[in-house]
């Protein structure tokens, strides 16, 4: 799923939540997905890079409700879990850590939050790769963008 998706996903959560609740409501799920990924390493292989092929799960906590005033509020905290992979070229062993948050309110406005640290940790040195991703957007009523930010950056250390 592309970070491009996860606003349209978590609105679709909502929606679904929306379904069956009364004026005022409020829950906390969890649930796990099964994560089978190819990453590029560029700093790998001793700065030649490599394809990482990653699996293991992602764990996602879904916190939501909906105020007396119809206005939802959504979190959502997504955090790897025994996520591991080897690399295609060297073999090499990698490990998947990180957090990503989701935080979107809709009360006529809407405000849509999203930070991602998603790292993939290799064996020794200087072949870590980190992706790191600050996104914001705010509307008005009418769906007028007021204001918007996106920092993303891919850095090897």
């Amino acid at each position: 799923m592309t970070r491009r998706m996860i606003p349209i996903v978590a609105f679709g959560v909502v929606i679904g939540l929306l379904a069956g609740t009364n004026a005022e409501a409020a829950g906390v799920f969890n649930t796990k997905f099964p994560i089978n990924l190819s990453v590029s390493v560029p700093c790998a292989n001793g700065g030649a890079g490599e394809v990482v092929e990653l699996t293991g799960d992602l764990h996602d906590m879904f916190s939501y409700t909906i105020d007396s005033n119809g206005g939802v509020h959504l979190d959502v905290h997504d955090n790897p879990q025994g996520i591991s992979g080897t690399g295609l070229t060297t073999g090499d062993r990698y490990h998947g850590s990180g957090v990503t948050r989701f935080n979107l309110n809709s009360t006529g406005p809407l405000e849509v939050t999203i930070v991602n640290n998603f790292r993939v940790i290799g064996q020794g040195p200087r072949n870590n790769l980190l992706v790191h991703d600050n996104f914001h957007i705010t509307t008005d009523s009418d769906g007028g963008v007021t204001a918007s930010h996106d920092n993303f950056r891919v850095e090897c250390k």
